[in-house]
Protein backbone atom coordinates (compact mmCIF):
# COMPACT_ATOMS: atom_id res chain seq x y z
CA UNK A 1 0.00 0.00 0.00
CA UNK A 2 1.58 3.22 -0.96
CA UNK A 3 0.90 6.11 1.49
CA UNK A 4 1.36 9.63 0.68
CA UNK A 5 4.36 11.79 2.79
CA UNK A 6 2.39 14.68 4.36
CA UNK A 7 3.57 17.75 3.90
CA UNK A 8 5.02 20.74 6.23
CA UNK A 9 2.77 23.59 5.78
CA UNK A 10 4.61 26.71 7.33
CA UNK A 11 2.53 28.95 9.68
CA UNK A 12 2.88 32.12 6.96
CA UNK A 13 1.84 30.79 3.66
CA UNK A 14 3.10 34.09 2.07
CA UNK A 15 6.68 33.00 3.31
CA UNK A 16 9.22 32.75 -0.09
CA UNK A 17 10.17 29.73 -1.33
CA UNK A 18 14.50 29.42 -0.70
CA UNK A 19 16.56 27.71 -3.79
CA UNK A 20 19.95 28.28 -3.04
CA UNK A 21 21.72 27.70 0.43
CA UNK A 22 18.53 28.90 2.44
CA UNK A 23 18.08 32.04 0.27
CA UNK A 24 15.36 33.02 -1.92
CA UNK A 25 15.28 34.25 -5.48
CA UNK A 26 14.68 37.80 -4.57
CA UNK A 27 17.83 37.64 -2.23
CA UNK A 28 19.55 35.62 -4.75
CA UNK A 29 19.08 38.58 -7.47
CA UNK A 30 19.73 41.13 -5.31
CA UNK A 31 23.22 39.28 -3.80
CA UNK A 32 24.28 38.44 -7.12
CA UNK A 33 23.77 41.89 -8.66
CA UNK A 34 25.55 43.01 -6.26
CA UNK A 35 28.63 40.83 -6.92
CA UNK A 36 28.23 41.28 -10.68
CA UNK A 37 28.45 45.48 -10.24
CA UNK A 38 31.39 45.03 -7.54
CA UNK A 39 32.96 42.01 -10.13
CA UNK A 40 32.33 44.95 -13.24
CA UNK A 41 33.52 47.47 -11.38
CA UNK A 42 36.86 46.03 -10.11
CA UNK A 43 37.35 44.80 -13.69
CA UNK A 44 37.40 48.40 -14.67
CA UNK A 45 38.85 50.20 -12.34
CA UNK A 46 41.02 47.33 -10.71
CA UNK A 47 44.74 48.04 -12.71
CA UNK A 48 43.88 52.42 -12.18
CA UNK A 49 42.86 52.25 -8.71
CA UNK A 50 45.00 51.13 -5.87
CA UNK A 51 43.86 47.71 -4.03
CA UNK A 52 43.17 49.63 -0.73
CA UNK A 53 41.32 52.32 -2.38
CA UNK A 54 39.42 49.99 -4.41
CA UNK A 55 37.93 47.63 -1.06
CA UNK A 56 37.34 51.25 1.15
CA UNK A 57 35.42 52.19 -2.30
CA UNK A 58 33.40 48.80 -3.17
CA UNK A 59 33.09 47.61 0.31
CA UNK A 60 29.54 50.00 1.50
CA UNK A 61 28.14 49.10 -1.51
CA UNK A 62 28.36 45.44 -0.35
CA UNK A 63 27.53 46.18 3.24
CA UNK A 64 24.32 47.65 1.42
CA UNK A 65 23.54 44.85 -0.94
CA UNK A 66 23.64 41.92 1.92
CA UNK A 67 21.87 44.11 4.10
CA UNK A 68 19.05 44.24 1.11
CA UNK A 69 18.94 41.71 0.84
CA UNK A 70 18.55 39.59 3.91
CA UNK A 71 17.52 42.81 6.66
CA UNK A 72 13.93 43.20 7.79
CA UNK A 73 12.04 45.97 9.23
CA UNK A 74 8.50 45.28 10.89
CA UNK A 75 8.82 41.78 9.10
CA UNK A 76 9.35 43.49 5.27
CA UNK A 77 12.66 43.02 3.69
CA UNK A 78 14.76 46.30 3.55
CA UNK A 79 14.52 46.36 -0.55
CA UNK A 80 10.49 46.12 -0.03
CA UNK A 81 10.56 48.90 2.72
CA UNK A 82 13.16 50.93 0.99
CA UNK A 83 11.15 51.03 -2.32
CA UNK A 84 7.95 51.76 0.13
CA UNK A 85 8.99 54.96 1.71
CA UNK A 86 10.30 55.99 -1.89
CA UNK A 87 6.84 55.75 -3.18
CA UNK A 88 5.51 57.48 -0.30
CA UNK A 89 7.92 60.54 -0.46
CA UNK A 90 7.10 60.77 -4.09
CA UNK A 91 3.20 60.58 -3.72
CA UNK A 92 1.15 63.26 -3.40
CA UNK A 93 0.23 64.18 0.79
CA UNK A 94 -2.57 66.43 0.47
CA UNK A 95 -5.62 64.51 -1.30
CA UNK A 96 -9.10 66.05 -1.86
CA UNK A 97 -11.91 64.64 -3.17
CA UNK A 98 -12.73 65.21 -6.69
CA UNK A 99 -13.93 63.27 -9.45
CA UNK A 100 -11.49 64.62 -12.31
CA UNK A 101 -8.49 65.81 -11.82
CA UNK A 102 -7.63 68.89 -9.71
CA UNK A 103 -7.31 71.99 -11.70
CA UNK A 104 -4.26 74.73 -11.24
CA UNK A 105 -4.92 77.99 -8.92
CA UNK A 106 -5.75 81.09 -11.08
CA UNK A 107 -2.55 83.08 -11.61
CA UNK A 108 -4.48 85.93 -9.73
CA UNK A 109 -3.80 84.11 -6.65
CA UNK A 110 -0.42 84.89 -4.36
CA UNK A 111 0.15 81.77 -3.00
CA UNK A 112 3.49 80.34 -2.77
CA UNK A 113 4.78 77.64 -5.25
CA UNK A 114 3.96 73.95 -3.42
CA UNK A 115 3.01 70.55 -5.00
CA UNK A 116 -0.77 70.48 -6.03
CA UNK A 117 -3.66 68.30 -3.98
CA UNK A 118 -4.42 65.10 -5.73
CA UNK A 119 -7.46 63.59 -6.33
CA UNK A 120 -8.28 61.00 -3.65
CA UNK A 121 -9.04 57.64 -5.42
CA UNK A 122 -10.99 55.17 -2.71
CA UNK A 123 -11.63 51.71 -4.14
CA UNK A 124 -15.43 52.18 -2.65
CA UNK A 125 -17.72 54.66 -4.32
CA UNK A 126 -20.73 54.34 -1.97
CA UNK A 127 -23.07 51.78 -0.62
CA UNK A 128 -26.33 50.57 -2.49
CA UNK A 129 -29.44 49.00 -1.93
CA UNK A 130 -29.31 45.90 -0.26
CA UNK A 131 -26.08 46.70 1.77
CA UNK A 132 -23.93 45.78 -0.70
CA UNK A 133 -20.40 48.07 -2.27
CA UNK A 134 -20.13 50.09 -5.32
CA UNK A 135 -16.75 49.31 -6.36
CA UNK A 136 -16.44 51.01 -9.05
CA UNK A 137 -15.10 49.62 -12.04
CA UNK A 138 -13.86 46.38 -10.26
CA UNK A 139 -17.91 45.31 -9.14
CA UNK A 140 -19.49 44.66 -5.95
CA UNK A 141 -18.84 43.70 -2.38
CA UNK A 142 -21.21 41.82 -0.10
CA UNK A 143 -20.33 42.19 3.69
CA UNK A 144 -22.10 39.58 5.76
CA UNK A 145 -20.82 38.92 9.42
CA UNK A 146 -20.27 35.39 10.27
CA UNK A 147 -20.81 34.13 13.88
CA UNK A 148 -18.04 31.78 15.61
CA UNK A 149 -17.71 28.37 16.67
CA UNK A 150 -15.31 27.21 19.35
CA UNK A 151 -13.20 24.47 17.52
CA UNK A 152 -10.92 23.60 20.57
CA UNK A 153 -14.19 22.00 22.57
CA UNK A 154 -15.29 19.81 19.71
CA UNK A 155 -14.37 16.10 19.63
CA UNK A 156 -12.08 15.29 16.93
CA UNK A 157 -14.77 13.76 14.73
CA UNK A 158 -16.66 16.57 14.95
CA UNK A 159 -13.31 18.82 14.13
CA UNK A 160 -13.14 16.41 11.22
CA UNK A 161 -16.47 17.18 10.00
CA UNK A 162 -16.08 20.93 10.80
CA UNK A 163 -12.99 21.13 7.90
CA UNK A 164 -14.47 18.98 5.94
CA UNK A 165 -17.77 21.33 5.49
CA UNK A 166 -15.36 24.56 5.40
CA UNK A 167 -13.13 22.79 2.43
CA UNK A 168 -16.56 21.84 0.69
CA UNK A 169 -17.40 25.58 1.13
CA UNK A 170 -14.11 26.45 -0.50
CA UNK A 171 -13.88 24.49 -3.08
CA UNK A 172 -17.43 25.43 -4.27
CA UNK A 173 -16.28 28.96 -5.02
CA UNK A 174 -16.74 30.85 -7.97
CA UNK A 175 -15.30 34.09 -7.31
CA UNK A 176 -13.27 36.15 -4.98
CA UNK A 177 -14.01 35.77 -1.36
CA UNK A 178 -12.26 37.24 1.65
CA UNK A 179 -12.62 36.21 5.52
CA UNK A 180 -11.90 39.46 7.27
CA UNK A 181 -11.31 39.36 11.06
CA UNK A 182 -10.78 42.72 12.66
CA UNK A 183 -11.32 44.02 16.52
CA UNK A 184 -13.70 47.18 17.12
CA UNK A 185 -14.56 49.07 20.34
CA UNK A 186 -17.48 48.14 22.41
CA UNK A 187 -19.51 51.37 23.64
CA UNK A 188 -20.68 49.94 27.26
CA UNK A 189 -23.01 53.20 27.50
CA UNK A 190 -26.13 52.22 26.21
CA UNK A 191 -26.07 48.62 27.84
CA UNK A 192 -25.36 50.57 31.45
CA UNK A 193 -28.20 52.76 30.64
CA UNK A 194 -30.38 49.89 30.15
CA UNK A 195 -29.63 48.29 32.95
CA UNK A 196 -29.72 51.44 35.46
CA UNK A 197 -33.39 52.44 34.24
CA UNK A 198 -34.82 48.59 34.61
CA UNK A 199 -33.06 48.22 38.23
CA UNK A 200 -35.91 50.34 39.22
CA UNK A 201 -38.92 47.78 38.07
CA UNK A 202 -36.80 44.73 39.76
CA UNK A 203 -38.92 43.03 42.43
CA UNK A 204 -36.72 43.06 44.95
CA UNK A 205 -34.44 45.74 46.61
CA UNK A 206 -31.60 43.28 46.54
CA UNK A 207 -31.80 42.73 42.88
CA UNK A 208 -32.15 46.45 42.15
CA UNK A 209 -28.54 46.41 44.53
CA UNK A 210 -27.22 44.10 42.47
CA UNK A 211 -28.07 45.81 39.04
CA UNK A 212 -26.54 49.21 40.35
CA UNK A 213 -23.28 47.27 41.45
CA UNK A 214 -23.33 45.33 38.15
CA UNK A 215 -23.70 48.43 36.24
CA UNK A 216 -20.98 50.49 38.33
CA UNK A 217 -18.53 47.13 37.43
CA UNK A 218 -19.23 47.75 33.60
CA UNK A 219 -18.65 51.59 34.12
CA UNK A 220 -15.31 50.97 35.59
CA UNK A 221 -14.43 48.25 33.30
CA UNK A 222 -15.05 50.80 30.53
CA UNK A 223 -13.01 53.86 32.52
CA UNK A 224 -9.67 51.62 32.89
CA UNK A 225 -9.74 49.62 29.55
CA UNK A 226 -10.27 49.71 25.87
CA UNK A 227 -13.10 47.31 25.55
CA UNK A 228 -13.19 45.51 22.31
CA UNK A 229 -14.84 42.67 20.02
CA UNK A 230 -13.74 40.65 17.78
CA UNK A 231 -16.16 40.51 14.53
CA UNK A 232 -15.48 38.11 11.36
CA UNK A 233 -16.96 39.46 8.37
CA UNK A 234 -17.23 37.26 4.84
CA UNK A 235 -16.87 39.65 1.11
CA UNK A 236 -17.67 38.31 -1.63
CA UNK A 237 -16.67 40.58 -4.98
CA UNK A 238 -18.25 40.64 -8.10
CA UNK A 239 -16.88 42.25 -11.40
CA UNK A 240 -19.60 44.53 -12.86
CA UNK A 241 -18.66 43.36 -16.69
CA UNK A 242 -22.21 42.41 -17.57
CA UNK A 243 -23.38 44.77 -14.91
CA UNK A 244 -24.21 46.34 -11.54
CA UNK A 245 -27.45 44.76 -11.43
CA UNK A 246 -25.92 41.36 -12.56
CA UNK A 247 -23.39 41.49 -10.03
CA UNK A 248 -25.48 42.27 -7.53
CA UNK A 249 -27.32 39.24 -8.19
CA UNK A 250 -24.34 37.22 -8.31
CA UNK A 251 -22.90 38.27 -5.18
CA UNK A 252 -25.92 37.79 -3.14
CA UNK A 253 -26.56 34.44 -4.61
CA UNK A 254 -23.25 33.45 -3.74
CA UNK A 255 -23.73 35.15 -0.30
CA UNK A 256 -26.69 33.10 0.02
CA UNK A 257 -25.00 29.59 -1.23
CA UNK A 258 -22.20 30.42 1.81
CA UNK A 259 -24.78 30.91 4.88
CA UNK A 260 -26.57 27.59 3.64
CA UNK A 261 -23.54 25.41 3.12
CA UNK A 262 -22.05 26.89 6.58
CA UNK A 263 -25.13 26.16 8.59
CA UNK A 264 -24.25 23.38 8.65
CA UNK A 265 -21.28 23.92 10.79
CA UNK A 266 -23.50 25.62 13.16
CA UNK A 267 -22.37 29.52 11.19
CA UNK A 268 -24.65 32.03 10.83
CA UNK A 269 -24.17 34.93 7.83
CA UNK A 270 -25.91 37.97 8.26
CA UNK A 271 -25.78 40.37 5.36
CA UNK A 272 -25.00 43.82 6.60
CA UNK A 273 -27.77 46.18 5.34
CA UNK A 274 -27.01 49.98 3.95
CA UNK A 275 -26.48 51.76 7.60
CA UNK A 276 -24.44 48.94 8.73
CA UNK A 277 -22.45 48.65 5.65
CA UNK A 278 -21.91 52.46 6.15
CA UNK A 279 -20.85 52.06 9.77
CA UNK A 280 -18.36 49.59 8.82
CA UNK A 281 -16.74 51.77 6.16
CA UNK A 282 -16.43 54.87 8.75
CA UNK A 283 -14.87 52.91 11.33
CA UNK A 284 -12.22 51.44 8.72
CA UNK A 285 -11.40 54.82 7.98
CA UNK A 286 -11.08 55.86 11.08
CA UNK A 287 -10.97 53.66 13.88
CA UNK A 288 -10.81 55.61 16.41
CA UNK A 289 -13.64 57.68 16.39
CA UNK A 290 -16.67 57.09 18.39
CA UNK A 291 -19.38 55.31 16.62
CA UNK A 292 -22.06 57.12 14.68
CA UNK A 293 -25.69 56.64 15.53
CA UNK A 294 -27.87 55.23 13.26
CA UNK A 295 -30.58 57.72 13.12
CA UNK A 296 -27.74 60.08 11.86
CA UNK A 297 -27.08 57.73 8.97
CA UNK A 298 -28.67 59.62 5.88
CA UNK A 299 -30.56 56.51 3.52
CA UNK A 300 -29.70 56.17 0.34
CA UNK A 301 -32.50 58.34 -1.45
CA UNK A 302 -32.65 60.65 1.92
CA UNK A 303 -32.02 64.38 0.94
CA UNK A 304 -29.23 65.66 3.63
CA UNK A 305 -30.63 68.47 5.30
CA UNK A 306 -28.52 71.05 7.66
CA UNK A 307 -29.05 70.63 11.46
CA UNK A 308 -30.80 72.75 14.06
CA UNK A 309 -28.55 75.00 15.89
CA UNK A 310 -28.64 74.76 19.70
Amino acid sequence: MNWVQPVRIPADVEQEDRIVGGLTARQVVILGGTGGLLYTAYLIFGDRVPLVVCAAAVLPVGILGILLAIGRRDGVSLDRYLLAAIRHQRSPKSLISTPGNVPPPPPWVAARPCRRPAPLRLPARGVIGDGLIDLGPDGVAAVAEVSTVSFALRTPDEQDALVAVFGRWLNSLSGPAQILVRAERVDLTETISTLVGNARELPHPALTAAAHEHAAFLADISARHDLLRRQVLLIIREPSAKGSDAAVARALRRLEEAGRLLSVCGLTVRLLDARAANALLTSCFDPAAPSIPDAEFATQDEVVTRGEHR
